[in-house]
């Protein structure tokens, strides 16, 4: 028979237990800050109701193709560009397009651009930037990413509450195979390329993708249909979508000066 003294032994075993497994799964007693999409249905599947600040999260696109990649860079662009601060971003290939990053809200006057030479000299300059604890947030290209690699990353962030985004690229699709193991990213992301809208005149619209939340801690999986990035780095429900200088008049200023 359980007696309740049994009982009281057993509870701070059970503490000692639960404290010894947030420390291992880096868990924090204060509470983590966090980046709102400002969508709900995306909000309320992620812990505290936003993207985790100071955290590694993870990014590819639904191909290898470069429609898709394109589509995950400028995913993980428009989060950084809602982040306060420089932002490091960090390629091993020579094919960044500043114009698009400033049209999903990330000026180039913001961004710090490194090449490196391999995966290795990409992730190390990641963990450098993350630990610097003066940049909004911290970008890099890479392929493969190890257990190791990837906790020695979500442990910089922690510390000085920087948010990085490892954004998957593989130069071979058989490569992508890697994108399946396991990391200690706080969140894994794909972004595939969809249709847009019609638009009743010629022209293009807003691009469309398929977001998919493979993997939140503490979170929920789930898939969303977006329109991509605004100027502002906001991305919208499909059919609710808005203008960015609509949504919040960020450009009014400019506009008035441009006529001035």
């Amino acid at each position: 028979m359980t007696t309740k003294g049994s009982q009281a032994q057993k509870k701070p075993a059970l503490e000692a237990l639960q404290a010894t497994i947030a420390r291992i799964e880096g868990h924090k007693n204060r509470k983590r800050a966090v980046l709102p999409f400002g969508v709900k249905a995306i909000d309320t599947r992620l812990p505290g109701g936003g993207l985790a600040l100071g955290a590694l999260h993870e990014v590819a696109g639904g191909g290898n193709d470069a429609l898709n990649a394109t589509a995950a860079a400028l995913f993980a662009a428009g989060i950084a560009a809602r982040t306060k601060g420089k932002v490091l971003w960090i390629v091993t290939r020579q094919d960044i397009f500043a114009p698009a990053l400033d049209q999903a809200g990330l000026a180039a006057r913001r961004v710090i651009h490194v090449e490196a030479s391999s995966d290795n000299d990409a992730l190390a300059c990641f963990e450098e930037g993350l630990r610097h604890g003066g940049l909004g947030s911290v970008v890099a290209e890479v392929g493969r990413l190890t257990m190791t690699a990837s906790r020695r990353l979500q442990i910089a962030a922690e510390g000085t509450g920087t948010i990085g985004l490892a954004v998957r690229r593989w130069r071979r699709q058989t490569e992508a195979a890697d994108f399946g193991q396991p990391t200690a990213s706080t969140t894994r992301w794909r972004v595939s390329v969809l249709p847009s809208a019609p638009l009743p005149v010629p022209g293009v619209e807003r691009p469309r993708w398929m977001l998919e939340l493979l993997r939140a801690r503490s979170g929920e999986c789930a898939d969303f249909e977006v329109e991509g990035c605004d100027a502002n780095g906001r991305i919208e429900s499909c059919g609710v979508a808005l203008p960015a200088s609509v949504a919040d008049g960020a450009h009014q200023e400019e506009a008035e000066q441009r006529r001035a």
